[in-house]
């Protein structure tokens, strides 16, 4: 493999962010160098939601939760996790 092309240096991270957004990567690092990672503390985006449900059926979950001993929206996110996976 040929010696990768030298990056410049950035003076803000905006500069960099628009240098990256308009240039490959593949040239410029040793991805043959490259080590895996693991990042056990990061913790996935999130963003809010609202959903209307029948009141019958929100106070089944809430019923549910209360046996579990949980808040009921923390069921509803591990429902909706274990139905998307199965």
């Amino acid at each position: 493999m040929k010696k990768p092309t030298e990056t410049p240096r950035f003076r803000t991270e905006a500069e960099e962010r628009a240098f990256w957004e308009a240039h490959d990567s593949a040239g410029r690092v040793d991805w043959t160098q490259a080590q895996r990672v693991r990042l056990p503390n990061l913790k996935p985006s999130t963003q809010s939601i609202s959903i209307r449900l029948p009141v019958h059926t929100l106070e089944r979950i809430k019923a549910a939760a209360n046996a579990r001993d949980v808040p009921y929206q923390s069921l509803i996110k591990v429902w909706l996790e274990e139905k998307l996976s199965a």
